[in-house]
């Protein structure tokens, strides 16, 4: 299993997040923190990991963004109640897109769900391509440091708690981290 993960665990890493990115939910973010956790163990480098996620997240964000583009609308006209919402929404979307599309961009790569349909959302609000792709790179580098770095030295302080105190110091470290990603989560939530 080691020698599977140590072969393949990048390539894996660049492919789930690649698909989240492009509208698919499977645990992209999850992969990265799994891959920065195996850094951590030394099995890989994690300024790798993050180069390759953060790789991942710009081309896997750029393939959401042409299919939105190309046949988002068509696909959301094709249902009834979707498509009657959707002549309401894009209007909407795309004043919303013109103003703050940077913003939401960028942002959208640190948000659960954002993070798989944005890209979409961008290409089918007309989002011009050259500031789509300025500030995905932009979120999808920030997004791979901010999540790889903190997987990496947070899975650091549970070996070293886990070193000095035992099972109760990596415990102590868990469910502070349990904590931590709850909050960041509920503070998602609210936004």
């Amino acid at each position: 299993m080691h020698h599977f993960i140590e072969q393949y665990g990048l390539l894996l890493l660049f492919l789930l997040v690649m698909m989240e990115s492009s509208g698919i939910p499977v645990p992209g973010e999850t992969a990265l923190i799994t891959a920065a956790f195996f850094a951590q163990q030394g099995r890989f480098n994690i300024g790798a990991v993050i180069a390759v996620a953060a790789a991942a997240a710009i081309v896997g964000d750029n393939i959401g963004y042409w299919l939105g583009r190309k046949g988002g609308r068509r696909l959301l006209m094709r249902w009834g109640p979707l498509a009657r919402y959707a002549e309401r929404a894009l209007p909407r979307g795309e004043a919303f897109f013109a103003r703050h599309g940077g913003k939401t961009v960028f942002l959208a790569r640190f948000v659960a769900v954002l993070r798989i349909f944005g890209a979409w959302i961008a290409g089918m609000t007309k989002m011009p391509w050259r500031w789509f792709l300025l500030w995905n790179a932009v979120g999808g580098i920030c997004w791979a440091v901010l999540f790889g770095l903190s997987a990496y030295f947070f899975s650091q302080a549970a070996v070293e708690a886990v070193a000095r105190w035992g099972t109760i110091g990596g415990l102590l470290v868990v469910v502070v981290g349990v904590v931590a990603f709850l909050g960041i989560r509920a503070l998602e939530r609210r936004r």
